[in-house]
């Protein structure tokens, strides 16, 4: 019977002949990614296991609370730092590097065909180079650094197809956040996500990313794009051994079907206090912000700043507005400061923030006061998500956050964007 593309890489990972949704099996991944694990390693060492089963095998990345906030988290970093250089974790990446899922990534860590398992529920991330990539718990992680594999359950398969062409001022964002809006935070709960259609051909990587990363918000599992030439230029240079590119087999079969056409889209923004409660621009117009923050693991790349350096050159966040831009990573800080984007974005009078998880999940950085509106280009709303319940966070398109900096209140791009 024709697998599809979770299917047939849980089928290799598992040593099986098949494996059908729904049924329980022993998979070993091909790499763990691990995000600021000293838990982990407590658990791990709690297992009687002193050290990890397959060091070559585990990517670790201290990007939450980084830099250190406070002397507890400070002897937290330290602690992994020197376990990792006794152990001599060759995957090691400290408080310069930037966030787990963009530093995962741009190193050549993940590659299309494989499984990978990690903490931090938006380890979704990664199905961008057509891998399947799967976030598990603290305990589950702990047990994959120990013994090298974990049981679970084969999810069902979900084909979402996006065609059209995003109109100017309008952003893969925008059509991720209407997608949710439309499947829901539930729709797709445990089930494999694969994205496909002429939108997502059109897509760059750094686009993809967007759509796997919020994944997870509508429920699912993981969330895989096909792989094409964009995956293929991406990973030149970046993968570091042979990779095999997997396909969904003709006639495999899927649970639900989903088509979009975002020829008419304009721009969304998803609002308080959940990620589907979406609603077009002009609904939410003109709510009065406090902060804007552009960065996360969803929108913190050189072209999402540039989209937004796009709006603000040569104009000035509003009076009562701090605007808070943190790049995905190192690199991508060095790319959009190459580029003028962090200059443009100094000018008009944003605060650069180191490369980091910080400002997204309100740890060290951004945290907001009581009843103040944030909009943001990350990924998540909840109540608390950065720092204050009594607060409250809209999301949107890096433009919309930085024409919302510029206006003082949500604001569609668009206008903006003429002559430009």
């Amino acid at each position: 019977m024709a697998q599809t593309i979770v299917e047939k890489i849980l089928t290799r990972a598992a040593g099986l002949k098949t494996v059908e949704p729904g049924q329980i099996i022993d998979a070993a991944p091909d790499v763990i990614q691990s995000a600021l694990s000293e838990t982990t390693l407590i658990k791990m060492r709690e297992m009687g296991a002193e050290e990890p089963f397959d060091k070559s095998k585990i990517v670790v990345t201290v990007d939450h609370w980084s830099p250190a906030e406070s002397a507890r988290t400070a002897n937290m970093h330290r602690r992994l730092r020197l376990f990792a250089e006794e152990k001599n974790l060759k995957h090691f990446y400290d408080v310069s590097e930037g966030i787990c899922h963009q530093v995962f990534m741009e190193n050549g860590h993940a590659l299309p065909g494989q499984l990978i398992m990690g903490r931090d529920s938006h380890n979704t991330s990664h199905g961008a180079v057509n891998a399947v990539s799967l976030p598990f718990g603290l305990t589950e992680v702990a047990y994959l650094w120990a013994v090298g594999s974990v049981w679970l359950r084969v999810p069902e398969s979900v084909k979402i197809r996006v065609d059209g062409a995003l109109r100017r001022g309008v952003y893969a964002k925008d059509a991720i956040l209407q997608i949710i809006g439309k499947v829901t935070a539930r729709g797709c709960t445990y089930k494999s996500i694969e994205y496909s259609g002429d939108l997502i051909a059109r897509l760059s990587m750094s686009e993809r990313f967007s759509f796997t990363n919020m994944a997870v918000e509508m429920g699912a599992k993981t969330g895989i794009m096909p792989f094409d030439r964009t995956t293929e230029r991406y990973l030149k240079g970046r993968a570091k051994k042979k990779y095999r590119p997997v396909a969904p087999g003709s006639g495999a079969r899927y649970e639900t079907e989903y088509e979009f056409d975002v020829s008419r889209l304009g721009p969304m923004v998803s609002c308080p206090h959940a990620v589907d409660n979406v609603k077009p621009i002009e609904e939410a117009a003109g709510v009065p912000v406090h902060q804007a923050f552009l960065g996360s693991c969803t929108n913190g790349r050189s072209d999402d700043l540039g989209e937004a350096a796009r709006i603000l050159r040569g104009r000035k966040v509003a009076r009562g507005v701090r605007l808070l831009a943190g790049p995905a990573s190192r690199l991508e800080y060095l790319e959009a400061d190459r580029k003028g984007y962090i200059r443009t974005l100094l000018e008009a009078g944003a605060m650069i923030l180191n490369p980091g998880c910080g400002a997204c999940f309100g740890g060290s950085q951004g945290i907001l006061a009581d009843g103040e509106v944030c909009i943001s280009s990350s990924n998540r709303n909840f109540k608390g998500r950065m720092g204050n319940p009594n607060a409250e966070i809209y999301l949107a398109s890096p433009a919309t956050v930085a024409a919302s900096a510029v206006k003082g209140v949500i604001a569609d791009p668009r206008p903006l964007l003429r002559g430009r």
